[in-house]
C-alpha cells in the first residue's frame, strides 16, 4: 500500500512538470501553429539561471529568487524569438521547423560551452528536502509543491483564457485561426504575449524541474520536451484542463511501468500515445458550437469598443 501511494503521488508529482511545460506548448501551438522546438532550450538556459540564482542567495529565499529569475528569463527569450525570428515565418511551417529545431540545438550545446557537460546538482532548501509520512509513505515534499504550482497555473491560464479579451482571442485561434483573422482582428500582439507566456512556464518548469531531479544538465530541457510533445499530442487542443488531464496520466503511467514493468517507463508512454491516436478519430479538434460561443465573444467584445 505505501509503495503505490508513493507511486501515485511521485507520478502526480511528475505530471504536474510535465503540464507547465506542455501547457505553454499546447498554447502557442493551438494559436499560432507553430511547433516551437525551442521550448526546451527555453528551459535549459532558465533552468541554469535559476540555479546560479539559488546558489548565489541560498534557502528558500533564493529559489524564490530563482523561481522568478528563471520564469522571466524564459518569457524575456520566448519574446525575443519570436520578435526577431518566429514573426517573419507566420505560415511558413518548414522555415519555423528549421529555425527552431536549430535554436533547440544550438542553445543546449552554448550552454553545454559555458557551464559543461556534467550535470549539477540543484541547491534544495531545508524546508523541501525532507519527507512527509501519506498512509505510510514516505513522500518528498517538493512533490505536494509541484502539484500545487502547477493547479494555479491552470487555475491562471483558464482566468486568462476565460476573463481577458487577448484570452478569447487565443481560444477563438484554437478553433479555427483563420476565422479570427477574417474578423479584423490584429493577432500579432496575441501571438508575442502567448509565445512570451509560453516561454515564462517554460521558465518555471525548468526551475521546479531542478527541484524534482535534483540535479540540472544542458540537455535536460530537450529530454523534458519529448514528453511534453506527447502530453500535447494525447491531450489534444481542445482545451487545458485536456492537456492537464493527460500530463498527469502520463506521469503515473511512466512511475507505474518504471517500478511493476522493470523500467520501462518511457516504452509505455510511447505504447499509450499509440493506443490513443490510432483511436482517435480523425475530425476536427474541436466542435462547432465552442467555436461560435468564442467567435460570438470576440464579435461582442469588438462591437463594444474594445477591439
Amino acid at each position: 500500500m505505501d509503495t503505490l501511494v508513493l507511486l501515485t503521488l511521485t507520478g502526480l508529482g511528475l505530471g504536474a512538470l510535465y503540464f507547465l511545460i506542455a501547457s505553454g506548448l499546447a498554447l502557442i501551438f493551438g494559436l499560432m501553429d507553430v511547433l516551437n522546438f525551442a521550448h526546451g532550450a527555453f528551459l535549459t538556459v532558465s533552468v541554469y539561471t535559476a540555479w546560479r540564482t539559488a546558489e548565489t542567495v541560498g534557502g528558500m529565499p533564493g529559489l524564490l529568487l530563482a523561481a522568478v529569475v528563471g520564469t522571466l528569463t524564459g518569457l524575456l527569450l520566448a519574446a525575443v524569438v519570436e520578435l526577431v525570428l518566429i514573426r517573419r515565418l507566420y505560415g511558413r511551417v518548414k522555415e519555423q521547423i528549421l529555425v527552431t529545431v536549430g535554436l533547440s540545438l544550438a542553445v543546449p550545446a552554448l550552454v553545454q560551452t559555458v557551464w559543461g557537460a556534467d550535470a549539477r546538482p540543484f541547491p534544495v532548501p531545508d524546508a523541501l528536502s525532507g519527507t512527509v509520512g501519506v498512509l505510510g509513505a514516505r513522500v518528498p515534499v517538493d512533490r505536494f509543491l509541484l502539484v500545487a504550482v502547477a493547479l494555479l497555473v491552470l487555475a491562471g491560464i483558464h482566468l486568462f483564457l476565460s476573463r481577458t479579451r487577448y484570452g478569447l482571442i487565443v481560444r477563438a485561434g484554437v478553433e479555427d485561426r483563420a476565422m479570427v483573422t477574417a474578423l479584423g482582428i490584429d493577432v500579432t500582439r496575441a501571438f508575442t504575449l502567448v509565445f512570451a507566456l509560453g516561454g515564462a512556464l517554460a521558465g518555471l518548469a525548468g526551475v521546479l524541474g531542478g527541484l524534482y531531479f535534483g540535479s540540472l544538465s544542458p540537455h535536460q530541457g530537450t529530454s523534458l520536451l519529448v514528453f511534453a510533445f506527447v502530453v500535447v499530442i494525447i491531450g489534444g487542443l481542445v482545451s487545458i484542463t485536456s492537456v492537464a488531464l493527460s500530463a498527469l496520466t502520463v506521469g503515473l503511467v511512466q512511475q507505474y511501468a518504471n517500478y511493476y514493468a522493470g523500467g520501462y517507463g518511457d516504452l509505455a508512454v510511447v505504447v499509450l500515445l499509440a493506443a490513443v491516436v490510432l483511436s482517435r478519430p480523425a475530425a476536427g479538434t474541436g466542435s462547432p458550437a465552442r467555436l461560435r460561443r468564442a467567435l460570438t465573444a470576440l464579435r461582442t467584445r469588438s462591437a463594444g469598443g474594445t477591439a
